[in-house]
């Protein structure tokens, strides 16, 4: 009877144990479910709040007012929104290298405004060239016509033919993805002009135009002119935007987009997306 009884007492205490564990199961799932709801909720906050810097910098850069309106070369602009900070830049694709319409020595200059050698952006900037014109003649510095990329083992050959978008420029005879990661933030196809306007060009590009980069951004970071003249050029309406958003509790989300203005494909759109990335770009 003892024995039976320990027994009894023995499986009432293995199944108290079981429930518990279980309930502890539950409990610790529901803690980790709500974690990941309260993450995504403020992942999705800051990724809309991002996006509202995006909306305010177009509203601002398009302001009739010149000393209030905000300028596309690059500076920086603090924002309020929703009790939370943005950041937001704006560039306008004016001021960057149109890789269509640049000619060799302009890509070339950007490439060793960004650090790479003379002879190596040399050769590289006329296989650009060779990938974008319609005649299979390689160019005299460094030719990158299909023979070449043949005997580089590659099952392609140039393009001949505009570039479509900027990564396409990774497919290009000798480029490395190092090169391309310092070359693409100031390279664009959007702005129809074979030489940057220096009103919005960044440092690099000012570099490679043979100006004064310092002088032009220390001009850009001071304060505007009382009627808003500070070097600023027409501009072309298309624009590189970066937006970021940092919550109260610290939470961050980053956008980054080109964007042009003046109507879009969906009725009542004020502007066209041309490009659009979320989060950190890839290091």
């Amino acid at each position: 009877m003892n024995a039976a009884r320990g027994a009894a007492l023995l499986l009432v205490l293995w199944l108290v144990a079981l429930l518990a564990a279980l309930i502890g199961a539950f409990a610790l799932t529901a803690r980790i479910e709500s974690l990941q709801g309260r993450v995504l909720r403020e992942g999705a906050a800051a990724q809309q709040i991002a996006r509202a810097g995006v909306e305010y910098a177009l509203l601002r850069v398009q302001d009739r007012q010149p000393q209030t309106r905000w300028v596309a070369d690059g500076r920086r602009y603090d924002w309020r929104f929703a009790g939370s900070d943005v950041q937001v830049r704006i560039v306008d694709e004016s001021g960057k290298v149109d890789l269509n319409q640049a000619d060799a020595q302009l890509l070339s200059l950007l490439m060793q405004a960004v650090g790479e050698p003379r002879e190596a952006a040399e050769r590289m900037a006329a296989a650009i060239i060779d990938w974008r014109d319609p005649d299979s003649l390689g160019q005299p510095v460094g030719s990158a016509e299909d023979a070449d990329y043949a005997a580089a083992g590659l099952p392609y050959g140039a393009k001949d033919a505009p570039f479509d978008t900027v990564a396409e420029l990774g497919q290009v005879l000798g480029m490395t993805p190092a090169l391309y990661a310092r070359l693409s933030p100031w390279l664009t196809l959007h702005s129809g002009r074979a030489m940057p306007d220096p009103a919005f060009a960044p440092a690099p590009v000012l570099t490679a135009m043979g100006l004064d980069a310092q002088a032009w951004l220390a001009q850009r970071e001071g304060p505007l002119a009382a009627d808003g003249a500070q070097f600023v050029g027409a501009g072309s309406g298309t624009y590189s935007i970066e937006s970021r958003a940092r919550l109260p509790n610290g939470r961050q989300a980053a956008l980054r987009t080109v964007v042009r203005t003046g109507g879009g494909p969906v009725p009542g759109s004020v502007y066209t997306i041309l490009r659009w990335e979320e989060g950190e770009p890839p290091q």
